[in-house]
């Protein structure tokens, strides 16, 4: 078990315990240190504190750094819309709400473990035992067409043509306010936010670059619906970008605010293309709007 231990410095002054441990330990989340804290975890100058504790200058922060949970992906029974199949890949349709692999907080009930029942197990193995058969994917509360590769091959190839941008990516979404052109590209690099470790920002430091293409659809009152071509992947792209040309996505309660009746952002990944690794021709699939939007889109109008 690893040890962090740190002494406070002036810069550092007044900091609450929580964020100063997140901004100086990778391993840990900040959700994950305030656990810590309120389990007596985690001393300062020797004494435990709480999580609203302010650090002076010269204090030491000490505490075990907790071993990582081994997480095992496992073969759920759990419907799962499938658009295609054959031996190499699968086309599927993820519905808002289900996380895509399992993860801290998330440990079943996602499409890996879906996928896992449903093929029996032959998914690619590239992306370990928590994320086979995963190329790209999507946040929770987006829907939408995901691509799953079968074998190693598969995998290989259908991610070369994501790296080369090759690979079609188009999503739907309602944006807030009207766009003062009804086309246009955002390139503009993306990283991690530095003042909140769970969110993603446009900035120039420990960022990738990021391009994204958007074609107004239709106008409503005060809204945007909005189609979007990716062509680099990045995290929360769509949303972040959304967010810096201010114009957030309806209900993005992390980049934007909150919209009533629905839970998170009015996202749907429509379509996807790509040259099919075995065959070599290209594919694509598109897919209807899910009912969650057509409802929202009924609302605004």
């Amino acid at each position: 078990m690893d040890r962090f231990e740190k002494v406070v410095s002036t810069e550092e002054m007044n900091l609450r315990i929580d964020k100063l441990i997140a901004d100086n330990c990778d391993e840990l989340s900040r959700s994950s240190v305030q656990k810590l804290i309120e389990n007596g975890s985690v001393y300062v100058n020797k004494t435990a504190v709480s999580k609203n504790y302010k650090v002076k200058a010269d204090d030491v922060v000490e505490f075990n750094i907790p071993e990582p949970t081994i997480l095992e992906a496992v073969a759920q029974d759990i419907p799962v819309e499938i658009v295609y199949e054959d031996d190499d890949l699968l086309v599927v349709n993820k519905p808002k709400g289900m996380v895509v692999h399992p993860a801290a907080g998330n440990p079943d009930g996602t499409l890996v473990n879906a996928l896992l029942f449903h093929c029996k197990g032959k998914l690619s193995s590239i992306n370990g035992v928590i994320r086979p058969g995963i190329v790209h994917r999507i946040d929770k509360l987006t829907s939408g067409l995901l691509i799953v590769a079968k074998n190693d091959v598969s995998h290989n190839f259908i991610s070369e043509q994501i790296k080369e941008h090759s690979f079609t990516r188009e999503y739907y979404a309602v944006n807030c306010g009207r766009f003062k052109e009804y086309k246009g590209t955002v390139d503009a690099p993306i990283g991690r936010d530095k003042y909140d470790r769970k969110k993603m920002c446009v900035t120039h430091q420990n960022s990738k670059h990021a391009v994204t293409h958007y074609v107004v659809l239709e106008e409503f009152n005060g809204y945007t619906l909005t189609k979007f071509t990716l062509e680099t992947g990045r995290t929360h792209q769509i949303r972040v970008h959304s967010a810096y040309i201010g114009h957030p996505v309806l209900g993005d309660d992390v980049y934007g605010k909150p919209f009533k009746g629905i839970d998170g952002q009015c996202l749907h990944a429509k379509k996807i293309g790509f040259i099919h690794p075995k065959t070599k021709e290209y594919m694509e699939f598109d897919s209807e709007l899910p009912e969650y939007f057509n409802s929202v889109l009924a609302k605004i109008k």
